[in-house]
């Protein structure tokens, strides 16, 4: 039996979570990991087999995807040649948690493929929609990885295929402290942005994860370091809250451990539009952009409550039913948890 996974690599959500994923899949069967995107900063704990450029949203510095960026870094012709040189034929399983380029393989070729990701979990006809109408975000996210099944995972379970967050265990088993910092990662924009508008709340440690660094630096009350998941987790687990984008696992990871949460979705990210209707049905404090926000976060950070939930483990059933519902019968291994 062997399985391919791939991962999107455009953010650090998609590959955090495959840390979860992938040491259960190779319990499972042999696998392989394929991922494509150019702006992940994580160095993940596993091998990965195939990497390809891929189709990735370039984030800028003023509070969303770069779209001029985006188009001209985009290799068409390169696109279709990683589809047409991924291997799917050689698997008997195939995976995909909203990657483009063995999605659109499988698709050309007639293969099965999986989809597990959050992304079908916004799709899915019973899910939250945002105010904000966003036909060709709405189009985008349908069309940009293709899967023959859809399965979810969000906040709240609303559909049988629909599965709560993975946690990672590193969170799940962390002994967790509320010490007097807040931690912040806001990709999408820069550090002087960020420092322009947390240095005018003076009496609050920040622990700021930049994207746009390469060093440690301080000013003021603003600590500024490069993105490590070893470091930011270390920072996540005792702050007393945390400022992000409306992506999924980083809020979802602060509602488990019950942090005060603020989220601001990312400009042309139609998910994330959806992400914050959810998270604020749910009590989140939702953001349109960091400018101009100095009074509410300042009213948040005396005023805030956080919202907990325990989301289950349930990683390794979803993994197997899905298994089971998808392996060809005569490649299927017996496996134990």
């Amino acid at each position: 039996m062997k399985i391919l996974y791939a991962i999107q690599g455009t953010g650090n959500g998609h590959l955090a979570r495959a840390t979860e994923i992938v040491p259960i899949l190779k319990l499972m069967a042999d696998t392989d990991v394929l991922v494509s995107g150019t702006q992940a900063d994580l160095k993940v704990p596993f091998r990965i087999d195939y990497k390809y450029k891929g189709l990735s949203f370039i984030f800028g510095k003023n509070g969303g995807v770069d779209i001029p960026q985006t188009i001209c870094r985009m290799s068409p012709i390169q696109l279709m040649r990683d589809i047409h040189s991924v291997p799917v034929h050689q698997y008997d399983l195939i995976i995909n948690d909203f990657e483009p380029v063995s999605a659109w393989a499988c698709f050309l070729r007639n293969k099965l493929c999986i989809g597990l990701s959050h992304q079908n979990a916004v799709l899915h006809p019973s899910a939250p929609l945002p105010k904000l109408s966003d036909p060709l975000g709405k189009f985008i996210l349908k069309y940009y990885a293709p899967a023959t099944h859809h399965y979810g995972f969000n906040f709240k379970p609303f559909s049988p295929n629909i599965f709560p967050p993975v946690i990672r265990h590193d969170i799940r088993n962390a002994e967790s402290s509320v010490r007097p910092y807040y931690t912040v990662y806001l990709p999408a924009y820069s550090d002087l942005q960020i420092q322009d508008v947390l240095s005018c709340i003076p009496d609050i440690e920040w622990q700021v994860f930049s994207k746009h660094s390469k060093t440690e630096y301080t000013v003021g009350n603003i600590h500024f370091q490069t993105v490590s998941l070893t470091e930011f987790t270390h920072s996540f687990q005792h702050c007393t809250g945390l400022i992000c984008n409306a992506g999924f696992e980083g809020p979802a990871e602060a509602i488990f451990m019950g942090k005060k949460l603020c989220v601001i979705p990312m400009k042309n990210q139609y998910e994330q539009y959806c992400n914050a209707a959810y998270l604020e049905s749910l009590g989140v404090l939702t953001l349109e952009n960091l400018h101009d926000s100095v009074d509410i976060l300042s009213n948040w950070i005396k005023n805030g409550e956080p919202l907990q939930i325990s989301f289950p483990d349930m990683t390794f059933d979803i993994l197997e039913e899905i298994f089971i519902r998808h392996a060809d019968r005569k490649t299927r291994l017996v496996f134990q948890h």
